[in-house]
């Protein structure tokens, strides 16, 4: 089974993460064990601020292998920009699974919701093209330190998530399932986050935990949630 990570700034994380992927792949290899699955995806680096280019190699585990180490993820790119990129991706790595965290950076810099949501259609269309059968599990809008500062930003994510909830039943197919995970209720950005927006190892193992649930609950892929100590 081929796993691909999509997602914006807190998804690739910065050099020196860990990154949430990392703790998906500890989870994975815990619940299905090795040679069961596979990560893919056409990008592997983590965002290097100093140098603001997404090219360090420098995760917290120097030991996570290097091909686990993929994905669709980038800094500063939302819906908008996944779009044009997923259907190549998944046509070219033959993804099975993706599990997709993309929305703020929409929000925040590019697009509303109403557009935004567009741009979700357009991915899972493209996606669903590449390779009919794929499944996506959808991560809503997390909670951000914006949200928490600026009311009409917070009242549009609110009505993204909503949109992002409509879309995923109005587009419901059997063939190629889609599920939304929780927004975690639990989540706290000032505990969870280094800087209100991007998670810290305790944000990267609720992230996880929220794919990992969805994925056992719903399919019976893996098992509950258990975080593994930091290497």
């Amino acid at each position: 089974m081929r796993f691909m990570f999509v997602g914006d700034s807190m998804t690739i994380g910065r050099a020196g993460d860990f990154t949430w992927r990392y703790r998906m792949w500890q989870h994975l290899r815990a619940t299905l064990g090795d040679g069961s699955f596979e990560i893919v995806g056409p990008r592997s680096a983590l965002y290097d601020t100093a140098g603001d280019t997404p090219a360090a190699q420098a995760y917290a585990d120097p030991g996570f292998p290097v091909p686990a180490r993929r994905h669709l993820a980038g800094w500063g790119e939302g819906w908008q920009h996944m779009a044009p990129l997923i259907g190549p991706a998944v046509r070219e790595s033959g993804a099975d699974v993706l599990l997709v965290s993309l929305g703020l950076i929409d929000l925040g810099f590019y697009t509303k919701a109403d557009q935004t949501v567009a741009n979700t259609r357009a991915f899972i269309t493209a996606a669903r093209e590449a390779r009919p059968g794929i499944r996506m599990v959808l991560l809503p809008v997390i909670p951000n330190v914006r949200a928490e500062e600026d009311a009409p930003f917070a009242a549009e994510v609110a009505r993204f998530n909503e949109l992002l909830a409509k879309t995923v039943a109005d587009l419901a197919d059997a063939a190629s399932p889609i599920l939304l995970a929780a927004r975690p209720d639990a989540y706290d950005i000032h505990r969870d986050t280094y800087d209100g927006t991007h998670p810290n190892a305790s944000g990267e193992h609720r992230l996880a935990g929220e794919f990992a649930a969805v994925l056992h609950q719903a399919w019976g892929i893996g098992g509950p949630y258990r975080p593994a100590a930091d290497a």
